[in-house]
């Protein structure tokens, strides 16, 4: 796990956005992750996340973004009811499946699925926005 991180502002005008990533080597295999988290065009904090053995990359995809709505709501501690988010990735089937698009049939996804929902609505509003691989590779590195 490797990290770059400053503290976020406050306040109930704040808005935030994250861009996550995950992937498996082999699929499964050995998961990764990384997101950033941005503020008035700042990176605040840029985490690398690696989840062992037998991970596919949907399980990377929503763990990696579970672990930045839960680093920024514990960050904002009672502020994040006040707090916008905009979260961009390049998995349609977990920005989809947390627009409630499509269904989550997967049974190892279902708990992740939960689990990101739960994050979501800590916050004020959260818009959830696909975006290319390439911006996923220009902003992670990956």
């Amino acid at each position: 796990m490797s990290s770059n991180q400053h503290s976020p502002p406050r306040g109930a005008s704040a808005t935030y956005e994250i861009v996550f990533d995950g992937g498996a080597l082999g699929n499964p295999g050995k998961g990764y992750g990384s997101y950033i988290v941005s503020h008035g065009g700042a990176d605040i904090q840029h985490m690398r996340h690696e989840y062992g053995d037998n991970v596919t990359n949907n399980q990377a995809e929503y763990q990696t973004l579970i672990e930045a709505l839960a680093w920024l709501a514990s960050k904002l501690g009672s502020t994040a009811s006040e707090t916008s988010v905009h979260v961009n990735g390049d998995s349609q089937l977990v920005l989809n499946q947390l627009m409630g698009r499509w269904k989550v049939k997967n049974q190892g996804l279902r708990p992740l699925h939960h689990k990101a929902i739960g994050l979501i609505r800590q916050f004020r509003d959260v818009s959830l926005v696909w975006h290319s691989r390439d911006h996923s590779m220009r902003r992670l590195g990956h």
